[in-house]
């Protein structure tokens, strides 16, 4: 397998790979936490943390204690266990720190643990045998781009909050017609970066 240069794989996460319009994973919290602009931001941020987080330490557990003990049979328990326990610890130290946005987020917070754009990552990571840097600059590149997604989302629904839209179109369904939108615009630039 050639090796990619990490910055190209850091452009192609957040515009052409992006995990939520392209591979459409991490649908759950992106299309319930986009209604208002901070929150998103917020979730977005919390989202772009624990995936570098995640993807970094398990690069380690993988090279480092999976592949040597060839115990890959276990991976997928030991991510999530990595991811769990990391999640766990930011909420911890959000509700310590920002008790505001803690109580906003309420319970997609802790999901983070099992939003699939999380462990995706680290799957992807694994599956296409990325080093280290290719590694931090993916998660970092998938967590922009993942933010960025639901940020775009978060602030068409606001200005549309007080449009007279037809009654089949509101909540989830425009969500997803905006997502379709905002998926069908990014392809637009699939020539530019790929990565597989």
């Amino acid at each position: 397998m050639p090796q990619i240069s990490p910055f190209i794989i850091f452009f192609a996460s957040i515009i052409t790979s992006n995990m939520i319009l392209s591979n459409f994973l991490g649908m759950c919290s992106y299309l319930s936490v986009s209604s208002e602009y901070k929150t998103a931001t917020g979730l977005g941020m919390a989202v772009t943390l624990v995936l570098v987080l995640t993807t970094v330490i398990n690069w380690a557990v993988y090279e480092y204690v999976i592949v040597p003990l060839e115990i890959e049979y276990l991976q997928y328990i030991i991510f999530i266990m990595v991811i769990a326990a990391l999640v766990q610890i930011l909420e911890m130290g959000m509700d310590r720190y920002m008790p505001d946005l803690h109580a906003k987020l309420g319970i997609f917070l802790p999901l983070i643990t099992v939003n699939c754009a999380i462990l995706g990552v680290t799957l992807f990571m694994v599956i296409r045998h990325y080093g280290f840097f290719q590694s931090l600059m993916f998660s970092l590149g998938s967590g922009l781009g993942w933010w960025l997604a639901i940020n775009m989302l978060a602030a068409i629904r606001e200005k549309l909050k007080n449009a007279k839209l037809p009654p089949g179109i509101s909540g989830a369904a425009l969500s997803f017609i905006i997502t379709g939108i905002m998926a069908m615009a990014f392809i637009g630039f699939s020539g530019i970066f790929t990565i597989q």
